[in-house]
């Protein structure tokens, strides 16, 4: 039987991916607007224990330039800014959908060794 090599090299699918979602915030940015709806800035401040308003920030306009976010001002008293996914966006709900299942398992076979670290679940 012949096994089939992958070579991920510079430019390949799994790099693109990566570098849409990597990074400390991204992925947990992504999967609270996808499972949790449309949310202001602070919302998703809120959601995200640990994270700098600065990095919420700059997190926020790397997704929006990808195409994977959509920012919204909403004309009302006081003005809102609204964060929402894309249907690009959404095109990756089943690669966060597998990120957080693995996750779950992950930390349920370490529960012992992660309940002070995880800031975000729940």
């Amino acid at each position: 039987m012949t096994r089939k090599i992958y070579n991920c090299e510079h430019g390949c699918a799994v790099e693109s991916t990566l570098q849409m979602i990597s990074g400390r915030w991204k992925s947990v940015i992504l999967y609270h607007l996808m499972f949790d709806g449309s949310l202001r800035y602070n919302e998703l401040q809120k959601l995200i224990p640990g994270i700098t308003r600065r990095m919420v920030s700059l997190q926020l306009k790397d997704l929006e330039k990808d195409g994977l976010i959509y920012r919204k001002v909403v004309q009302e008293k006081p003005l809102q800014v609204v964060y929402g996914m894309t249907d690009y966006g959404y095109s990756l709900k089943e690669i966060i959908e597998l990120l957080y299942r693995w996750g779950e398992d992950f930390n349920h076979k370490n529960a012992g060794l992660l309940e002070e670290e995880c800031l975000t679940c729940n």
